[in-house]
């Protein structure tokens, strides 16, 4: 017969509940910190990924040919309104458009949000003219004001940048060409976008952007230029792509011709347009 085991006494059986409560407690302890862990993650993956608010495009003003084409809209992108306005430039540009029969829908620069960029491409443009400013390295820009508590999630992936002019406060939001790759909504359908700031195409990588989103070529400088250079360039361009039924190649050429080179850069901007194969494209109008 085997010996029956010795009872505990008092102080073991207290300083075993001890040692259960104790491993009770460790236990809640990391039950809690993995869950506040994990609802931290889910609220930061949540603020970052949030979708951003589908903020309506309405132009501020609208001009409609006599005889509108429906399949034909274009967009003047007046960011350069706030800065260098040019009312005679606004004017002729429209007036060439409609007679090319386009429906014109026209943006000032207060417009130009990040979230007018974001849902541009839905609006089903056939031409865009940005009359925008843009940095050395090719940003658009916007009007709002930086902060680095808004588009946390697109700041954080190098989608928004903060840009100035000439490098003096204060700080706006500008688009870079990873945001129109990867945060505008819709794609473009065969578009022809004329960038007309500083520039704008000093490097590919926007030109790029803007073609693997849907666009069928992009136009814009190699260098700095005037505002009221590139306004008088892009009214003969609009003439011969437009009217003239110019190719582009052909219209770029007649254009730098009949302008000249830029009088206060005339070494550092050209004129040019990505990709190559859509210099032989010629517009088609009624």
């Amino acid at each position: 017969m085997k010996d029956r085991k010795k009872p505990k006494g008092t102080k073991a059986r207290v300083q075993a509940y001890k040692k259960k409560l104790a491993y009770i407690g460790h236990a809640i302890i990391v039950s809690t910190l993995i869950t506040v862990i994990a609802v931290s993650s889910f609220l930061l993956y949540s603020m970052l990924n949030s979708p951003s608010e589908q903020t309506p495009i309405n132009p501020t003003l609208q001009f409609q040919p006599s005889n509108p084409n429906p399949q034909l809209k274009a967009a003047i992108v007046d960011h350069l309104s706030l800065t260098t306005p040019n009312q005679t430039f606004i004017e002729t540009a429209t007036d060439i458009l409609e007679q090319a029969g386009f429906t014109v829908d026209y943006y000032p620069g207060e417009n130009v949000t990040v979230e007018f960029y974001r849902n541009l491409p839905t609006q089903g443009y056939g031409l865009i003219i940005f009359r925008v400013h843009t940095t050395e390295l090719g940003a658009f820009f916007t009007s709002e004001l930086y902060s680095t508590s808004s588009y946390v999630w697109e700041q954080l992936n190098d989608q928004i940048w903060k840009v100035s002019y000439h490098g003096d406060p204060p700080l706006y939001f500008g688009i870079s060409p990873s945001f129109v790759k990867s945060c505008m909504n819709g794609r473009f359908k065969e578009t022809v976008v004329i960038a007309m700031g500083c520039y704008s195409l000093k490097f590919n990588d926007m030109a790029k952007a803007f073609i693997e989103k849907g666009a069928r070529v992009y136009v814009g400088w190699t260098g700095s230029v005037l505002g009221s250079h590139t306004d008088i360039a892009t009214v003969y361009l609009l003439q011969h792509l437009l009217l003239g039924k110019y190719t582009v190649r052909n219209a770029i050429v007649q254009t730098i011709e009949e302008v000249g080179p830029d009088p206060a850069y005339e070494h550092e901007s050209v004129l040019l347009a990505l990709p190559e194969e859509a210099w032989d494209y010629t517009i088609k109008t009624p």
